[in-house]
């Protein structure tokens, strides 16, 4: 168990991580002079050098020689920077063309896709209550459809590739830090030469002004520092508030759709909205009661194990009486250590 003031810490890394990954809205609309493309060239440009300087704090150079001699993992990783490329754009695209609140809502969606690609392509299964929360997310996509007039097709995308994203790296298996720098390292060369090419045509907007050069060299650091905070709130907190947590995200993106940007949310929305709400919350409710009966599982079994195990008397004193015994021949009756076979 971790101690209190670590968890505390964890906790504080990951209301930061997120509150981050929140707010990030008003950021790209500092940058809606540029567009999408734009924006994302230069958030993989300068997200590489972030990743190079935290590697070289933290000295975590010996994954790469193996991992350039394993073509799959490789394989999987340019799949991963494709996906998370995609994210990328639509998300960055969402925001600054209005869409914040369909956008939050494709992050609200997407534990349910999670869950649905673990029973399709893992072959997990669901418990009773997980499989009511699908069910309620499926119906809350019909609402929505009906409430925008078609099918919600920014907040299905960003929540299907942003699972896809989580399901992939599954089967890569590098940390956070190593992970973000192998896709930065693969998105450095066609990001570049597309900014190269937006500037030979005169369209980039890098060059209009001081202001808009910092805040495009800063998306580095925006992509970063996040993803620093949640990597060291993970290693401190359980799953189950990591889990939680994650709704912090889109519920601030989904407070600037409604106060900052000032989108409208006809009722038939709000009901959309609030299914998805009620099937979350039934995934926390499930999650929090599993976890907790697996936490007295382990207390009872430590308990039973204590109640089994000799005092340290008793223990002392057979260890005189055990003392003569030849190696070779075993006394009668001469109890054996626990855990070992008879």
């Amino acid at each position: 168990m971790q101690p209190h003031s670590d968890q505390r810490t964890g906790l504080a890394y990951g209301i930061a991580a997120y509150t981050m990954w929140g707010l990030l809205p008003l950021y790209w609309r500092l940058l809606d002079d540029a567009a999408p493309s734009e924006i994302l060239a230069h958030r993989m440009v300068w997200s590489l050098p972030v990743a190079v300087v935290l590697l070289a704090v933290l000295r975590r150079w010996s994954w790469i020689g193996p991992l350039l001699r394993q073509p799959r993992r490789l394989g999987l990783i340019l799949v991963s920077t494709l996906v998370i490329s995609a994210n990328w754009f639509l998300y960055i695209w969402a925001v600054n063309s209005g869409h914040v609140l369909e956008a939050s809502l494709g992050y609200f969606i997407n534990p349910l896709v999670s869950i649905a690609f673990g029973v399709l392509v893992l072959r997990e299964r669901l418990r009773p209550l997980q499989w009511a929360a699908v069910g309620i997310g499926a119906l809350a996509v019909l609402v929505m459809t009906v409430a925008y007039g078609r099918m919600p097709w920014i907040a299905l995308a960003l929540a299907f590739s942003f699972a896809t994203y989580g399901l992939v790296k599954k089967g890569i298996k590098l940390d956070g830090i190593e992970g973000f720098s192998a896709e930065t390292a693969l998105q450095l060369l066609p990001a570049l030469g597309f900014l190269v090419f937006l500037g030979l045509r005169g369209d980039a907007s890098f060059t209009t002004g001081a202001g808009q050069a910092l805040l495009l060299s800063a998306c580095g650091v925006a992509t970063a520092v996040p993803l620093i905070c949640f990597g060291a709130s993970a290693v401190r907190l359980p799953l189950t508030m990591i889990g939680m947590l994650q709704y912090l995200a889109p519920t601030f993106q989904f407070l600037l759709g409604l106060t900052v940007f000032h989108e409208t949310m006809p009722p038939e929305r709000w009901a959309g909205f609030a299914l998805v709400w009620l099937a979350l919350a039934m995934l926390t409710w499930d999650a929090l009661r599993t976890a907790g009966r697996a936490r007295a599982a382990l207390a009872e079994a430590a308990a039973q194990a204590a109640a089994a195990a000799p005092p340290p008397e008793a223990a002392t004193e057979a260890a005189p009486a055990a003392a003569p015994a030849q190696p070779t021949a075993e006394q009668p009756g001469t109890p054996r250590p626990p855990g070992l076979t008879q």
